[in-house]
């Protein structure tokens, strides 16, 4: 999301003149875009403001800023750690980029705006991709209603704001018509689009809709609540073609104690039926998942019942993170804080299992032909390509960028526990 919030700040920037660089060095905007999901995420900002601090001093007519989730949250505290800087805004105050910057050029002033805006302008507007992309993001809601106890986001990003439903169409066509083959819809909770006012369509109607757009062979979503995962959402992997065999649904833990505590609103039979429903609708289907350990009150046995949740389920991909405090949220008054030690051996042994379930997932494509939209050169040897397969697995294969944009007849010949290689039978 955070990557699709930098696409639509470079299109802002186009109307003043901006073009992109690759060095920081040559250039005379430099905005960071952060997150606070968690407090390393965090810090690295903090980090590579420092290192932007020299080029401030050594060229005073630079402009330098932050947006995103760390502005919205620390706002003008942001001047206080880093003088330099020339803009901070948030996460409703995208769309204002452009006048923000001539306002630092008129007054020499800070400009600081990290209020938030009754709906949000910058979640409908239209970044094209690259020329010769064949895949683009695109916002179909923003903000969350959950309140989950270790979650920042809807204290920065909002209440759940759903885009108008033909908006949303009149953008993926566009986009098809560009060249793009794949869309990835994006929010912070994509299944509970419109379930505000004034909506009139579930995001069930969205991806059928979406599904006959001319020229969009691939629909993914990111990301999933499995409490709003329901069963029209579900049949949609049977009866979308377009749709990939793909999500993403995070579970954070297989204790319900742990889950009523992070205020998550299901158990872990919850979880495991709607995990049994989308392999009976689509058994091909890959899921990937977030996991925490060390959540406040979280026992040995806790723990124990969050590994056995992954032997049942064998994940295709898992994001697994120790607990990380974020001030504001209801996590941090809760009693029962776990060792740092436990939880980074918790952590340790957690992905250990979890590279075994990979691999087992990967060592099973050997031998299958799979469908791979190529995306570019590999990063390995221009000699290769890369693509995905629907599943979201990394295919890199021998071939020519005359490829690129193309959907290709892979046989997968090896496994590795991050992708696949392939060899192109056509």
């Amino acid at each position: 999301m955070n990557v699709h919030d930098s696409e639509q700040l470079t299109e802002l920037l186009k109307g003043p003149g901006y073009e992109r660089t690759d060095s920081a060095k040559e250039a005379d905007l430099i905005i960071v875009n952060t997150c606070s999901i968690r407090d390393k995420a965090e810090q690295k900002v903090y980090s590579q403001l420092g290192r932007y601090r020299h080029l401030k001093k050594a060229r005073p007519g630079l402009q330098l800023g932050v947006c995103g989730c760390v502005a919205q949250q620390q706002g003008a505290q942001l001047l206080e750690k880093i003088p330099c800087l020339d803009l901070v805004f948030g996460t409703h105050n995208i769309h204002r980029l452009p006048e923000f910057i001539a306002r630092v050029e008129k007054t020499g002033r800070p400009v600081v705006e990290t209020g938030f805006h009754e709906t949000v302008p910058s979640i409908g507007i239209l970044a094209p991709p690259e020329n010769g992309a064949v895949s683009a993001f695109v916002t179909i809601m923003q903000g969350c209603d959950n309140y989950c106890a270790f979650c920042v986001v809807p204290y920065l990003r909002g209440r759940e704001e759903s885009r108008k439903f033909h908006d949303i169409l009149a953008e993926v066509r566009a986009l098809a018509a560009l060249g793009v083959r794949e869309v990835t819809l994006l929010g912070q909770n994509v299944n509970s689009y419109g379930k505000g006012p004034g909506n009139g369509h579930s995001f069930a109607e969205l991806l059928r809709a979406v599904g006959e757009v001319e020229g969009i062979e691939r629909i993914r979503f990111t990301t999933s609540h499995p409490k709003d995962l329901t069963d029209d959402i579900i049949a949609c992997f049977r009866d979308v073609q377009a749709l990939c065999e793909n999500i993403h649904l995070p579970v954070q833990s297989g204790s319900d104690d742990v889950l009523a505590r992070m205020n998550r609103r299901y158990t872990s039979a919850d979880y495991l039926e709607r995990v049994r429903k989308l392999r009976e609708a689509c058994p091909e289907i890959a899921i990937s998942s977030d996991i925490i350990v060390g959540f406040p009150g979280e026992t040995r046995q806790d723990y124990q019942k969050t590994l056995d949740l992954m032997e049942k389920v064998r994940f295709d991909n898992l994001f697994s993170f120790q607990y990380s405090e974020r001030k504001g949220t209801a996590a941090v008054g809760l009693d029962g804080k776990v060792d740092p030690e436990e939880k980074r051996q918790r952590l340790i042994d957690l992905q250990a299992l979890q590279d075994r379930h990979t691999r087992e997932k990967n060592d099973n494509q050997v031998g299958r032909t799979v469908k791979v939209l190529v995306e570019g050169t590999s990063r390995n040897t221009p000699r290769d390509v890369t693509g995905r397969t629907r599943s979201n697995k990394i295919v890199n294969f021998t071939g020519a960028k005359t490829l690129i944009g193309k959907t290709v007849r892979v046989r997968i010949v090896e496994a590795f526990l991050h992708s696949l290689r392939g060899e192109m039978l056509e």
